[in-house]
């Protein structure tokens, strides 16, 4: 048996390796958990590496980094001598191993000759990403799991771009990670001297300050034309958007923001959160608490790596409302285009970008402001990297985003950016409540103009090789099927993206199309053990847009339930 082979090879190989030793004997005896922790390596891909921590090919630990290190190091020695100079810049985030697994790549590139810009500290995954840019460097690498459990770490790979590596180059990258020898084949360089040396340079807080400076210049309305003494809560759920996120807030003259206090500092536990992902609405449990005993207006959390950020704002009743990532981008297309009209600094030729997943309202409010919308496949190495384009055509950037409570409002920053998406959250905020209006009043007004578009996304979480491979049967069943309507909608046309689609690249995706602009989509997860189905509805008035939104669900979901 393969996964057998290879556990008695790390039990052979890391004798000194006193952790992963104690876990490979607790393993003995206990064949599944074998197959699960040896039986395939952990993927690599355009989204890096993500797993649970622990020992084992389909782990995330010193082994698996090591490996995924040295040969990434190697792809970029071929690129020849500028790009070793050039370096990479190293970020983590708050997890356990995060700071173990930074150093660990920062040894490992300075033993190539690749100069190496780490970090002191956790920092934000967009300040990596301008990092990138700044430095001019040829890459970098920031360890996240992003809004993962507790449970698990990752590593994401960017390129000079400042953007998620696509695919050809990951490609690449993994034919060579594929040819090194995981025990053998990895130089590393001892920290202190690497330092010394000058081969790893430790980045000040200069670079904090010239990416906050970069936040505060999208400001479009200034504090005179702001309430700036709006309540706000703001969580970043024990991440690493904590310091920065209060700091440019208070330069920007918001006087009445709270933070939770149990979330305000790194926590690789989560232990007030346990599942620290915004999009759940569970995660903004204490924001809630504080919220009501402040009054506060609007509740603002930032996952981990702070790349995400989730809105929830008080309703008519003193409740709160959680904005969903359609929502969210909606009322920030419109705020950025019609203030960006009123300024004067909307460009003739504009251009916005949004996954396949995510919802058509914008475009739709694009169009209206004579903005044109290109789509992408998930995820914000897409999405950025579709900017190029835009530049080639004439256009210039205005936003990008997608459902999943992702948003990027400066091609200076080519991921998701949580921090400015916060600061923007507060500032359209306080500018309606200047007007004396609140963000639902805005979003009600918008669907009253452009259509009532409803929104809901539903997962399966189907975890281990078992999993896998009963999303593998869902995905098969939906596309041999030969469906001819859902909810009583007919499907106007079937798109599979696994041999791409117009200008979109291929990608294990089906969406299906119904009538009256009416659709669904379904994938599996890049990042997580999950299916996910995303459902969106159109009508003249809300209470007909939930119930087709309702009954294409229903019937969606008992197809994908029936599968074993």
């Amino acid at each position: 048996m393969e996964a057998e082979k290879r556990y008695l090879q790390w039990k052979e190989k890391t004798r000194c390796q006193e952790q992963i030793q104690k876990e490979l004997s607790e393993m003995e005896g206990h064949p599944e958990q074998i197959e699960e922790c040896f039986g395939k390596e952990l993927e690599f891909g355009t989204a890096g590496l993500r797993g649970k921590l622990g020992a084992g090919t389909n782990r995330m630990n010193v082994i698996t980094v090591g490996r995924v290190t040295q040969g990434i190091a190697e792809y970029i020695a071929d690129r020849g001598a500028q790009y070793k100079d050039r370096g990479v810049v190293i970020a983590y985030d708050c997890r356990h191993c995060s700071e173990e697994f930074a150093r660990l790549a920062a040894e490992i590139f300075a033993a190539n000759g690749i100069k190496v810009f780490l970090f002191a500290s956790l920092r934000p995954t967009p300040e990596l990403s301008f990092a990138i840019r700044q430095l001019k460097a040829a890459g970098g690498v920031n360890i996240t799991a992003s809004h993962n459990p507790k449970q698990y770490n990752g590593y994401k790979v960017y390129w000079e771009t400042g953007a998620q590596v696509m695919s050809d180059i990951a490609d690449e990258m993994l034919e060579k990670i594929q040819k090194t020898d995981m025990f053998e084949g990895v130089h590393r360089m001892e920290y202190k001297k690497a330092v010394s040396n000058g081969n790893i340079v430790i980045l000040s807080e200069e670079m904090d300050e010239k990416y906050l400076q970069l936040v505060k210049s999208l400001a479009i309305h200034e504090k005179e034309e702001l309430a700036t003494d709006i309540a706000i809560v703001y969580t970043p759920l024990n991440g690493a958007g904590s310091r920065p996120v209060q700091k440019i807030l208070k330069e920007r003259g918001f006087c009445n923001v709270s933070v939770v206090e149990e979330q305000k500092d790194p926590d690789p536990d989560f232990t007030t959160v346990g599942y620290p992902n915004p999009e759940d609405r569970k995660a903004f449990a204490l924001a809630e608490k504080l919220g009501t005993e402040i009054n506060a207006e609007v509740l603002i959390a930032t996952d981990p790596d702070s790349d995400r950020m989730a809105v929830e704002v008080r309703d008519e009743n003193g409740s709160y409302a959680a904005l969903n990532g359609n929502q969210t981008g909606v009322l920030l297309i419109a705020y950025i285009l019609e203030g960006r009209k009123e300024k004067k600094s909307l460009p003739a030729k504009g251009g916005m970008i949004k996954s396949i997943v995510t919802g058509d309202m914008g475009a739709k409010i694009c169009q209206a402001y004579g903005v044109k919308t290109y789509e992408t496949l998930t995820g914000f190495k897409n999405i950025c990297g579709k900017i190029p384009q835009l530049k080639e055509e004439g256009r210039e950037y205005v936003f990008g985003y997608e459902e999943s409570i992702g948003y990027a409002i400066s091609e200076e920053v080519r991921d998701k950016d949580g921090i400015s998406a916060a600061m923007y959250i507060c500032e359209m905020a306080a500018y309606y409540k200047k007007q004396g209006r609140t963000l639902l009043q805005v979003l009600d007004a918008l669907y009253e103009q452009y259509g009532f578009y409803k929104e809901e996304q539903v997962s399966f979480v189907l975890e281990g090789m078992k999993g896998t491979e009963r999303i593998k049967r869902i995905m098969q069943r939906c596309r041999e099927e030969q469906f001819v309507q859902f909810g009583g909608m007919k499907i106007e046309e079937k798109i599979d993206y696994r041999n791409g689609y117009k200008e979109i690249a291929k990608s294990d995706v089906l969406k299906f199309v119904l009538e009256d602009e009416n659709w669904f989509a379904v994938r599996p997860s890049g990042t997580e053990p999950k299916i996910k189905f995303y459902f969106y509805a159109k009508a003249d008035n809300e209470r007909e847009a939930l119930k087709r939104l309702q009954k294409v669900k229903e019937d969606v979901l008992s197809f994908a339930e029936g599968i074993e």
